[in-house]
């Protein structure tokens, strides 16, 4: 497998926070919503939302290829099966979200880059170096600090969560795999999976939103899409082990918007966690800097 630049790892790590502090605000707004709202609807609207905001998009696209991106795109079957581990992993994490606080289940998706890591090697070739390793451990460890799991917590909401993060996990995988396919065919992909998968479902369980909700429930669609983006493209500059481990960051802006947001003050352990998921992050990334040459001016 062809090596990456030190540069484009660093873009690929910077595309990866972004990603995933978007995912966040996307999860605010959903936890906040599923107290009315069902996992399908919440889906196909904001998969609506997302595919008409792909659309000014789309359109060059189709211009230039036609519907050859999507019609001829390589290891079908792949794309299949990212499409179904997408729409998976976002279903999963709304219905969770709906029995359990926001900070659960972020941290049971936090064993996500754990799953990308031991899996990085046999499936896609990649070579995990031991900081790379050294740096998902020290991030996990900071949230099992942070969280302060006990048998409590292991409910059917915990492992729904727990296959959610297994299922992303897996999807950011397929990702790196399919990293030779357009960044707007992938999202265009799995957008369409959520959106077949809530429209299917939503009649059992459909409530009409104001216009308040109706707005929120499409900027789901738009954040998220944005949010993919970022992380599609971060995993085809970078090897999945070393940007996954940025994951941990997630809880850093979700102690930040429970705070702001919904005034949960953080314990010490909390605080104690947080640290050492951002002394993680800083690690990996100061381990990626040292590879990158000096700029010449």
């Amino acid at each position: 497998m062809p090596s990456t630049s030190p540069k484009s790892r660093l873009l690929g790590i910077g595309l990866m926070l972004l990603g995933i502090f978007l995912f966040v605000v996307n999860d605010v707004i959903g936890k906040w919503l599923m107290a009315t709202y069902s996992v399908a609807e919440v889906l196909m609207i904001r998969s609506l939302a997302a595919l008409i905001m792909l659309g000014p998009m789309l359109l060059p696209l189709y211009r230039a290829e036609g519907l050859a991106p999507f019609l001829k795109i390589s290891q079908p079957r792949w794309q299949v099966a990212r499409i179904v581990c997408s729409t998976l992993e976002v279903a999963c994490f709304y219905w969770a979200v709906s029995e359990l606080p926001l900070a659960n289940v972020i941290s049971f998706y936090l064993a996500g880059p754990i799953f990308v890591t031991a899996l990085s090697g046999p499936f896609l070739g990649e070579r995990v170096t031991r900081a790379q390793w050294l740096a998902v451990v020290m991030g996990f460890a900071g949230v099992i600090v942070a969280l302060n799991p006990s048998a409590d917590n292991m409910n059917s909401g915990a492992l729904i969560a727990i296959s959610g993060s297994f299922a992303f996990a897996i999807m950011i995988l397929l990702s790196r795999r399919l990293r030779g396919t357009p960044d707007l065919v992938l999202v265009t992909g799995q957008t369409l999976g959520a959106l077949i998968f809530g429209t299917v479902l939503v009649p059992l369980s459909w409530v009409a939103p104001g216009w308040l909700d109706g707005s929120l429930l499409a900027l789901l669609g738009i954040v998220a899409a944005l949010a993919h983006l970022c992380v599609n493209r971060s995993l085809k500059l970078a090897p999945a082990a070393v940007v996954t481990p940025y994951q941990y960051s997630q809880i850093v802006w979700g102690v930040l918007f429970g705070y702001v947001i919904f005034g949960d003050v953080p314990d010490a352990r909390l605080i104690i966690g947080s640290l050492m998921i951002i002394a993680a992050g800083f690690y990996l990334f100061l381990h990626e800097g040292r590879k990158t040459p000096p700029v010449e001016v």
